[in-house]
């Protein structure tokens, strides 16, 4: 039987200057990510798209969120299978591609978790469970574009 899950947060757009979007050049992109009993997350677009370069955009959290869900779902299988992690960083790149229509679609990402392990006789098998990780991986499995991982295993 399979469980299901509910998410609730709210997204709220901040970007009025008082016109309203009478014009697409006077109006802000900017916008709250609300989740109860959470921080605030302050957003806009990419700034290519007249966003505010200080602030989140859908963009880096489809990345975040990717890199973060194979980073937990790994870490529970070093768990499980008793290798300790002391250290874990992931560069995670994407790329994401216009359309002519002025749409767009992300075609690739890129994990590059690095991490550290206490014991180096397991650092094949902890490379191996990225593999394991990634089928598991709630948002990988949601999105149309490959994932792709270059993993680095280290030892302290």
């Amino acid at each position: 039987m399979s469980k299901k899950h509910s998410y609730k947060l709210t997204v709220k757009w901040t970007g009025d200057k008082g016109h309203g979007t009478f014009d697409d050049r006077l109006y802000g992109r900017d916008h709250e990510i609300i989740i109860a009993n959470k921080p605030t997350i302050l957003g806009s677009s990419d700034p290519v798209f007249r966003g505010d370069k200080t602030k989140h955009n859908p963009e880096e959290l489809l990345l975040s969120c990717l890199s973060s869900c194979h980073m937990l779902w790994y870490l529970q299988l070093c768990a499980e299978s008793g290798i300790v992690v002391v250290e874990y960083v992931d560069s995670a790149t994407a790329i994401m591609v216009e359309t002519e229509n002025r749409g767009g679609h992300f075609s690739e990402a890129t994990l590059h978790p690095v991490v550290t392990i206490t014991d180096e006789s397991r650092i094949d098998e902890a490379n191996e469970l990225h593999k394991k990780a990634h089928e598991l991986c709630f948002i990988a499995n949601s999105v149309n574009f490959p994932v792709t991982h270059k993993p680095v295993c280290m030892v302290k």
